[in-house]
């Protein structure tokens, strides 16, 4: 089944959208079935739905989680966003940037990939 807009720059809104809304299922559904998500370069960190499925869940779990998008740049079947992540990390709540490289195929994510910066923890603890 083909998503309603398959261009690369609508597949990756759909999925910050549903990122943010914790609709899982609405997120699943703009990855590839065999979709990989690595730690830029190379770390594996899921590689199929059922492993993202797992991964995405877990992380619906924190209270305040929620993807702020900074910039985004498009070249051809590449999205790149700047994201300011909130979280609730190990040691607190706190906000990390993320740079996210998503792929796009046919309308769908196939390959991920973050390259995290610092955590900044909230300092109202």
């Amino acid at each position: 089944m083909t998503p309603p807009n398959p261009d690369p720059a609508a597949v990756v809104q759909r999925q910050l959208e549903a990122f943010n809304a914790r609709n899982l299922d609405a997120l699943m559904a703009t990855y590839d079935d065999d979709a990989q998500l690595f730690e830029h370069p190379a770390k594996l960190l899921a590689c199929s739905i059922a492993a993202l499925r797992e991964r995405f869940s877990a992380r619906f779990e924190e209270p305040n989680l929620h993807a702020a998008l900074i910039n985004r740049i498009v070249s051809g079947s590449h999205v790149i966003d700047h994201e300011k992540v909130t979280r609730t990390f190990p040691e607190g709540p706190g906000t990390i940037e993320l740079v996210m490289i998503y792929q796009v195929q046919h309308g769908r994510i196939i390959h991920a990939w973050s390259i995290p910066g610092s955590k900044i923890l909230d300092s109202s603890r």
